[in-house]
């Protein structure tokens, strides 16, 4: 038997109001891709900080290769050879890429050597990244690449990934697994965290599963299916949603011919988009990260409110040049895709961040109900089966899927008549999922206009009534979910879509385009 990579043992850490580890024991061997699966709040997270040095824990011991270690900080960490990918990103919003994977390298290299190594990692391992762009022109899929690019440029032998797909593309997926596979091979060990129970069996040759902070089992994923690897970490199988047929009603939000230059030189002028989303139908829109879709969020929320008045309409009302307040009182609610920053103040509670959507609980004179606040706060918690510490618990001490859970929660729960929902499950595990997609199927069939904007193509044919692709700026055809297929996404993915003269569809149902011929037609199409 060769000397162990990585050695975890008795490991136990307590927080005042939870253990999240408690007597945890881990074994990773050299070259070894090794899965860590529980639900949100079972504790993962909170292991791979205590290996990465930027958690201490209370209890129990760490060996590296052979060796006892006591990792006080990530810079040791990183000395010994281990390097981690956060779920939420540890990158600075006003320094470039450039400049945010220069910090954690060795200070002895200069930026413009770091800028050429970036350039060359990402070439080889085909991941696209500008390093001259500020992180806060990225989108979150954009973020996630350059933090896999940051921890594959200190050659780790050991690389610790939390939910390192949770916003990439397939066809991202696929070259990622590609560069995995090839460093395990080379004797990289790997620790992975994800709720894409697939992934897990196709990458990982070993899994040990936590629940509530304990180690209840280790398996080898390969000789599981997905559903006793659910049975595994949450006790069952997930149900099966059930999508009901029924007839659209009125249009609820209609966009038209929105066109916008772009705010910065990093992102995508948005050229002349328009669709439909009627009430009690889910549309939704898939697209490789950074085409369009952080402009076309901003502009339907009223962050941006540059476009003419017609060009957004909500209910009937023109909103282009008005505000996320004056749009929620015609009954518009939005989820971004950032959870910490732009879905939640990190530092403030659960109830107050109620606040920032929510006005139930503000009476006359401006005078805040905080007793009827937490009491909502609560109820979102019980009914979406968040774990917190209570309505008070600040938003950054939950686990990502938990403050998910919680904001997607937050806007549910206002029975809003438009939803405008941006990656609705980034980063829930699997049972958590199929709620959150439940609840906006409920929404649905209660009338409610939906509109998911998501890279999970399995989410998106899960749940929607009609499919766009954003590319480059530019909206697709609509077309109906039992026409569409993972092949023909991909495709529109890439911009390659001609459109053809929309056939006459019955009147209250949305018009579905002919599909796309294939070819040297297609290719022209795609530069018109």
């Amino acid at each position: 038997m060769s000397i162990p990579r990585l050695q975890l043992a008795h490991i136990t850490k307590r927080y005042p109001s939870v253990v999240a580890n408690s007597d945890v024991s881990l074994v990773v061997q050299p070259g070894e891709t090794h899965a860590v699966l529980g639900e949100n709040g079972a504790g993962k997270s909170t292991l791979m900080k205590i290996i990465y040095g930027a958690v201490k824990p209370d209890e129990g011991s760490v060996m590296f290769n052979g060796q006892p270690v006591h990792i006080r900080n990530p810079q040791e960490a990183r000395a010994l050879g281990i390097s981690m990918v956060f779920q939420h990103f540890s990158l600075f919003d006003t320094l470039t890429v450039a400049e945010n994977v220069w910090l954690g390298l060795d200070k002895s290299l200069t930026l413009n050597q770091v800028t050429h190594s970036i350039t060359a990692k990402a070439r080889e391992y085909g991941l696209d990244v500008d390093p001259a762009r500020p992180v806060h022109t990225l989108s979150v899929g954009e973020m996630q690449r350059v933090e896999i690019i940051r921890a594959l440029l200190t050659n780790p032998k050991l690389l610790i990934l939390d939910e390192p797909t949770s916003v990439l593309t397939p066809q991202a997926v696929e070259k990622l697994f590609v560069v995995l596979k090839q460093l395990a091979s080379e004797g990289c060990s790997i620790l992975y965290i994800s709720h894409k129970l697939h992934e897990i069996r196709e990458l990982c040759t070993a899994c040990t599963v936590m629940r509530g902070g304990k180690v209840t089992g280790v398996t080898d994923p390969r000789r599981e299916s997905n559903a006793s690897l659910s049975r595994l970490m949450i006790g069952a199988e997930p149900p099966e949603l059930e999508h009901h047929e029924r007839q659209p009603g009125e249009v609820v939000l209609r966009v038209q011919g929105l066109t916008l230059p772009r705010e910065d030189q990093f992102g995508h002028d948005l050229d002349a988009i328009a669709f439909d989303v009627r009430a009690g139908e889910v549309v939704g829109i898939a697209g490789v990260s950074g085409n369009g879709q952080r402009e076309l969020l901003f502009a339907l929320s009223g962050e941006d409110t540059r476009a003419a008045p017609e060009m957004v309409q909500v209910a009937g009302q023109p909103v282009g040049r008005f505000g996320p307040a004056h749009r929620r009182h015609l009954g518009l609610h939005f989820v971004p895709e950032e959870r910490l920053g732009r879905g939640a103040v990190p530092t403030l509670g659960l109830a107050q961040n109620l606040l920032l959507t929510r006005t139930d609980a503000v009476g006359r004179g401006g005078w805040i109900d905080v007793k009827g606040l937490r009491a909502q706060a609560a109820d979102i918690i019980r009914r979406f089966n968040v774990k917190a510490g209570g309505p008070d618990a600040a938003a950054k001490s939950l686990s990502g899927g938990n403050l998910q859970k919680f904001i997607v929660g937050r806007e549910i729960d206002a029975n809003p008549k438009l939803l405008i929902v941006s990656q609705p499950t980034w980063g829930v595990d699997v049972g958590a999922s199929a709620q959150i997609r439940a609840e906006i199927l409920a929404l649905r069939d209660a009338g409610c206009a939906v509109l998911v904007l998501s890279e999970e193509l399995e989410e998106l044919f899960e749940i929607s009534d009609r499919l766009h692709v954003i590319a480059k700026g530019r909206l697709s055809p609509s077309i109906d979910r039992a026409r569409a297929t993972v092949t023909l996404i991909g495709e529109w993915m890439s911009g390659l879509w001609v459109v053809h003269p929309i056939r006459e569809t019955p009147a209250g149902s949305a018009p579905t385009p002919a599909l796309p011929q294939r070819g040297r037609e297609q290719g022209r199409g795609s530069e018109e």
